[in-house]
């Protein structure tokens, strides 16, 4: 019987001090040693992955593929997956809304496809899809390379609600039915939230036919700021007002410039 390939001898030396630095645990060492070969990292990538602890993170995500998919994309797709999804560099309110996080995430486009991890194309934000007489959108729109399908990001800016998964059901089978090309498969739904509970996101699946992955997002949050370094920050009521005040400034300038 033939043994299993050694990764660690498919790599760099620099990649193999980084795995023997960071990492006690041999299974993981051979985990991160094989994505590095199949995915092509850098040792900075493999540093990277390492620090945002992507082994304990890969293919965690709540799901329905085993039932929405074929076997073959229902094992890759949630292998694909992660829980939670570090946006580390983000740095927003904790009350901040679905259309900042979007805005961030595509400010920083690069390190979010980064985080998504290899295979995802951008199709667009906002896409809209019309669907009877009415008009939707979609968050964000990738296709996979790999899966050869549609994948249709969601974001929650707070906790995940069973509605959530019905309204991500309802968008992937209108994009199957207006998007899909011939030898498409099927589109797949991620829902990011800010938190969520296992046990009524299983229920929220358990009846969904299209295949949906819940996970969490973690960014830095302006709250994490030293306490003295948040006093020294301006407040929304603030800023508006200093606005108007210089709005009222200028017109008077211009006034008298006129004269």
């Amino acid at each position: 019987m033939d043994s299993p390939p050694n990764f660690c001898l498919s790599i760099p030396w620099g990649h193999n001090i980084i795995l023997i630095e960071q990492l006690k645990n041999l299974g993981e060492r051979e985990w991160y040693a094989r994505k590095a070969v199949e995915n092509g990292w850098s040792r900075n990538i493999l540093a990277m992955w390492i620090d945002s602890s992507l082994y304990h993170r890969q293919g965690k995500a709540s799901n329905n593929f085993q039932k929405a998919l074929p076997s073959v994309q229902s094992d890759l797709a949630e292998q694909l997956l992660k829980d939670p999804y570090t946006f580390d560099f983000l740095t927003i309110a904790d009350e901040a809304r679905e259309k900042e996080i979007e805005d961030g995430l595509m400010t920083h486009l690069q390190k979010f496809l980064l985080e998504l991890g290899s295979g995802f194309t951008f199709v667009g934000r906002q896409v809209p899809i019309r669907i009877g007489n009415e008009d939707f959108r979609l968050d964000l729109l990738f296709y996979h390379i790999r899966l050869r399908c549609y994948f249709l990001i969601e974001l929650k800016a707070g906790k995940f609600k069973p509605a959530d998964a019905g309204q991500v059901d309802f968008y992937l089978a209108a994009l199957d039915d207006k998007f899909r090309n011939p030898g498409d498969n099927p589109a797949i739904g991620l829902i990011l939230c800010k938190s969520k509970d296992r046990v009524i996101v299983e229920y929220a699946l358990r009846n969904k036919n299209c295949p949906i992955g819940v996970a969490n997002f973690e960014t830095e949050l302006v709250e994490s700021l030293p306490e003295a370094l948040k006093a020294t920050l301006p407040t929304i009521e603030e800023i508006e007002a200093e606005a108007t005040l210089y709005t009222q400034k200028a017109k008077l300038l211009a006034g008298e410039r006129s004269e």
